[in-house]
């Protein structure tokens, strides 16, 4: 009564119920239409428009969170302005990278600016003569050799012996006398912490290499480094490229690394006559009392490689100076100078170096607690 007092009009439940029924079932039907009939032109376009839009976002906000991630993005970053103002110093135009090839070429050394030569190394002179004969003479003179194929230059020079012997200085000095591009590389350079990021590295050196010859690849330790496989790449008659390798334990080597070597020199530690003359070369320039006997100084450094030998003279020279220092608050005359290294500091330099070098030995570290 009351609803009729009001003027209201409540509908039947059959009825309101066979109205709902009758709606969803028509938005059903006009949806199915709405599928089933071919999109136009228009909705074609927008939807592959909306999905390249959707997949671009999604592509850059993943290498973005990558790169954000990566601890070694700034050192990349840092590499690659290396590499391009590396590339402008040696006169490399028109030469498009890859990024990899990117992080190598930052350890690119021009030829021009490197100052080690063969009148740098003492000591060595029958690996200087080979040097010269099979790997720089082919390559400054190649006009004699293009007919012949057993006296092209080596693909790859293996440089084994004990740290401290000068391998590193002499692939420098055939870079320099070869006027080669010459890459310097460590183990830890071709090492990453992403796996399939060490192989891609490794086949860069090579590519590189290729796109910047003639070059040298120089590779310190080489036996830390698995790239046996790419090594395959620098043997062509037609390409001018050396690998260049040093290393200490020769015996740890891959087979297949040895077999793409072939061209080898064991630099071992000096003999006597040849640490007189690293001995002539290191003070050669220094203040040095005239009655210094290096031959006596070269007896007394059995064992000692070339390292060990500039080590100690540096030791010699510091003394000098020390004794300087220590009297000049006494004496403050104007022409005063540091006296010449005389005999003794080079004696006392050599108990010196023989002290640490004993203690570096395994034998006295084995008595030693390493808590």
């Amino acid at each position: 009564v009351s609803f009729l007092t009001a003027g209201l009009h409540m509908p039947s439940p059959r009825k309101s119920s066979q109205s709902s029924f009758l709606s969803v079932e028509t938005r059903t039907m006009v949806h199915a239409e709405t599928f089933s009939r071919p999109l136009t032109r228009n909705e074609v376009v927008g939807l592959i428009f909306r999905l390249t839009i959707f997949g671009a976002v999604t592509y850059f906000t993943i290498k973005w969170m990558v790169d954000a991630i990566d601890p070694t993005r700034k050192q990349k970053v840092e590499a690659q302005k290396q590499a391009e103002k590396l590339m402008k110093q040696i006169g490399v135009k028109n030469v498009k990278l890859s990024e990899y090839e990117m992080s190598i070429a930052a350890h690119l050394v021009d030829p021009l600016s490197m100052h080690v030569t063969w009148n740098d190394i003492a000591g060595l002179d029958e690996v200087i003569t080979d040097l010269k004969d099979t790997v720089i003479l082919p390559i400054r003179k190649k006009h004699l050799f293009q007919n012949s194929r057993l006296l092209q230059p080596p693909k790859g020079v293996l440089l084994y012996g004990p740290p401290g012997c000068g391998k590193t200085l002499i692939a420098k000095a055939t870079a320099k006398e070869a006027g080669c591009r010459f890459i310097n590389l460590q183990p830890s350079t071709l090492t990453d912490k992403w796996y399939g990021e060490s192989q891609k590295l490794a086949a860069a050196v090579f590519s590189l290499a290729i796109k910047l010859q003639p070059s040298i690849i120089f590779i310190d330790e080489i036996g830390e480094v698995e790239f046996s496989t790419d090594l395959k790449i620098s043997h062509s008659r037609f390409l001018k490229v050396i690998v260049m390798g040093a290393t200490n334990r020769p015996q740890d080597l891959d087979t297949a690394i040895m077999r793409r070597m072939p061209t080898r020199f064991h630099i071992n530690q000096p003999s006597l006559k040849q640490r007189e003359a690293i001995l002539k070369l290191i003070l050669k320039n220094e203040n040095v009392d005239r009655h210094v006997d290096l031959l006596e100084v070269a007896k007394e450094t059995d064992g000692f490689s070339g390292s060990d030998l500039k080590e100690m003279c540096r030791d010699a020279a510091l003394l000098c100076v020390r004794e300087y220092v220590n009297t000049a608050y006494e004496d403050s005359n104007d022409d005063d100078e540091i006296r010449p290294v005389q005999q003794r500091d080079l004696h006392r330099a050599i108990e010196k170096m023989r002290k640490s070098k004993d203690a570096t030995n395994q034998s006295v570290l084995m008595h030693v607690s390493l808590d």
